[in-house]
């Protein structure tokens, strides 16, 4: 049996509803973020337009959708900021929280959570990793 694109299965991207899905969970998530005192600082000098694209070009290649992200890699970003191990971790709560809210599937945020933990060591400050 050969594969087609009417028989492969649906990417997680597809399976919440694409592109609007994936901005609705932007603005959630960062509603949630910006509301956080510990975690706004850290976007009081960010274009948070861009910010939400960005964010919105990553979780769709994150989810399986198409890459057209092209900004800087996230310990480029991510390393100058000092985050600490708690703040990561307060984010990718909001950002499980924000799936869970939008009806994001179980499966599909056992699988953003488990990206969340591969990247971890780019974006949490250098002297916050065990070993380094």
């Amino acid at each position: 049996m050969t594969v087609t694109e009417e028989t492969a299965p649906a990417s997680n991207y597809d399976r919440i509803g694409g592109a609007s899905s994936v901005k609705a969970a932007v603005e959630l998530f960062y509603d949630k973020v910006l509301a956080d005192p510990e975690l706004a600082g850290y976007f009081a000098t960010v274009d948070m337009a861009g910010q939400r694209r960005h964010l919105a070009l990553m979780l769709t290649v994150v989810l399986g959708g198409p890459n057209e992200y092209t900004g800087r890699g996230l310990a480029e970003a991510h390393q100058p900021l000092g985050i600490p191990v708690a703040h990561y971790a307060k984010v990718g709560e909001y950002l499980i929280a924000t799936l869970a809210e939008l009806g994001v599937p179980a499966d599909v945020q056992d699988d953003v959570r488990a990206v969340l933990a591969q990247v971890q060591d780019q974006v949490v400050a250098a002297g916050e990793r065990p070993g380094v």
